[in-house]
């Protein structure tokens, strides 16, 4: 016997998917069952939002689609900050929230209303099941959150159609299309190949279309062979190891680095956009160059942000199009032969060195040296995450996690969660501002059943302090952002955990290294002074 809710499952565990994650209600039990007997594990969170972070993390850790479940009404109200961030920070995840019977709706209210509407307009597509067609849904469902730039697909399960038994046949080998990788072609080809033959200055800009095409290893060997370096966004961190000569990190939110990389872009005579995508970035990346600039962008889908201009646009993959840049240029022509990159790295590294007493800056340097290289990062948006995007160095790339498009609070603690859920060894250490934290305080309980090993560092200092310094610059009244202290050490126990308050480097550097034995939770609660960011970043 096999009912709507099996083939739903069956196609998400042929995907690759081993996990689902959510709160349950009445609408979506037989849902949550067919995946149970699929073969996902399903994770009880206490926020559809921590779900859904917690289903990215488990992407990045190994490359299925996330699933996140949610029941009618207010399961799928609560989902919809998580679901914009999916959208915004190309991360494909399948969304399935349980719905009434149609024809019920119709006399039916309580905590009724359409899904679908309310999600459209931050969702790749928007399906609802129907008994006989789920074969070809999910098909469907998983092409389009996985093609192009990834993305969330809502998908609305009536409860007839969960529980209905049905002799539809279903495959559960994948059917869903994967897109081919483009090559280059046309007159904006014989342009790039031009301008980076002859370039004196070639620099690249990588971002998160280049992560999600796998284009790392590539992007290494053409910087290396040509001398090129790169920066990068937050998200791409990592694509060259950021301790290689040429690697300049990451950029997009920090105004002190862009003093040092625009300048040294705009003297660029060949600036190649590598799956760049602008969106994580703030108001100087907005026309960072002319509009004649020498600029060749590769991009596997439409650009319609306007957010810059280009000389020469190839509608490719990023490997394919520096396949045939390289074979264009002779390997003895290296670029900046003055050294500019150089020395723009050299004073970025000064630019975020750790404070000469405790503070931020040294709290991120310490956890950076006691750290295994493999471990991987997690940040929530605030000023400690723009500061540790600068200090902490990536060895490859997913291993620094964040919403950098959305730029959403409250992520990285189930981003970590979720990673180290599914991928089971490397040490995860999540960075949350005290605010952030108060946010997702609840799934402490979450980690704690999961009995997973995550790494915990709080900044406390009682405010929230971009947005005060914000509110500071802009000449305004101290209103809404200062809070008093809570002592997180005292939660984290309470929750099974291990907690500490840190205050110097010492205690810091034995407690991290504590944290990397214990098999329960650690969080390392790091006293800061209100205002510790000034200029900092």
């Amino acid at each position: 016997m096999t009912t709507g809710a099996d083939i739903i499952a069956g196609k998400l565990h042929a995907a690759g998917c081993r996990h689902a994650f959510g709160i349950p209600g009445g609408e979506v039990l037989s849902l949550m069952d067919g995946l149970d007997r699929a073969g996902l594990k399903f994770v009880l969170v206490k926020h559809e939002n921590a779900g859904g972070f917690m289903a990215e993390g488990g992407w990045h850790a190994d490359g299925a689609p996330g699933v996140l479940l949610a029941t009618l009404g207010p399961g799928v109200a609560n989902a919809v900050n998580v679901i914009a961030n999916a959208w915004q920070d190309r991360v494909p995840l399948i969304f399935l929230t349980g719905c009434v019977d149609a024809a019920e709706a119709e006399t039916y209210t309580h905590q009724v209303f359409d899904h679908q509407q309310l999600l459209r307009p931050i969702v790749k597509a928007s399906f609802s099941a129907r008994l006989g067609a789920l074969d070809a849904m999910m098909d469907k469902a998983i092409s389009v959150a996985l093609e192009g730039q990834p993305g969330p697909v809502h998908i609305d399960v009536p409860i007839n159609v969960a529980e209905g038994v049905t002799v539809e046949r279903w495959h559960a080998r994948p059917r869903w299309s994967q897109a081919p990788q483009m090559v280059p072609d046309g007159p904006d080809l014989d342009t790039a190949l031009e301008l980076f033959r002859t370039a004196q200055r070639p620099i690249a800009i990588a971002g998160v279309d280049a992560v999600n095409e796998g284009a790392g290893d590539a992007i290494r060997t053409f910087c290396e062979r040509f001398g090129v370096p790169l920066v990068t966004t937050y998200k791409a961190k990592g694509l060259v190891d950021e301790r290689a000569d040429l690697a300049l990190g990451g950029a997009g939110l920090s105004p002190k680095a862009d003093e040092i990389l625009l300048p040294l872009i705009r003297q660029s005579d060949c600036v190649l956009l590598l799956g760049y995508d602008p969106i994580e970035m703030r108001i100087n990346w907005r026309a960072p160059w002319e509009a004649d600039a020498p600029v060749i962008e590769i991009t596997p889908v439409l650009r319609t942000h306007g957010m810059h201009a280009v000389r020469a646009t190839l509608r490719s993959s990023v490997k394919a199009a520096l396949g045939q840049l390289s074979d264009a240029r002779d390997d003895t022509l290296q670029g900046w032969v003055n050294g500019e990159p150089a020395d723009a790295r050299n004073r970025l590294e000064t630019l975020f060195q750790p404070e000469d007493a405790w503070g931020p800056a040294r709290a991120f340097h310490v956890l950076r040296d006691v750290m295994p290289r493999e471990t991987v990062v997690t940040a929530d948006s605030g000023a400690h995450r723009i500061l540790v995007s600068q200090i902490w160095k990536c060895p490859s790339p997913r291993t620094m996690l964040q919403s950098s498009a959305l730029c959403t609070m409250g992520c990285a603690l189930p981003l970590a969660m979720g990673h180290r859920l599914v991928e089971g060894s490397a040490p995860v250490v999540a960075f949350v501002g005290d605010a952030g934290l108060e946010m997702c305080l609840g799934e402490l309980s979450t980690l704690r059943d999961l009995k997973i090993p995550v790494i915990i560092c709080v900044m406390v200092d009682s405010s929230l302090s971009l947005i005060e310094l914000k509110q500071r610059k802009s000449q305004l009244a101290n209103v809404g952002v200062d809070f008093e202290e809570t002592d997180f050490p005292s939660v984290a126990k309470a929750y099974g955990g291990h907690g500490v308050w840190v205050e110097d480097e010492q205690t810091l550097r034995k407690e991290a290294a504590d944290a990397l034995d214990r098999k329960s939770f650690t969080l390392l609660a790091c006293r800061i002074e209100r205002r510790a960011y000034d200029g900092k970043f």
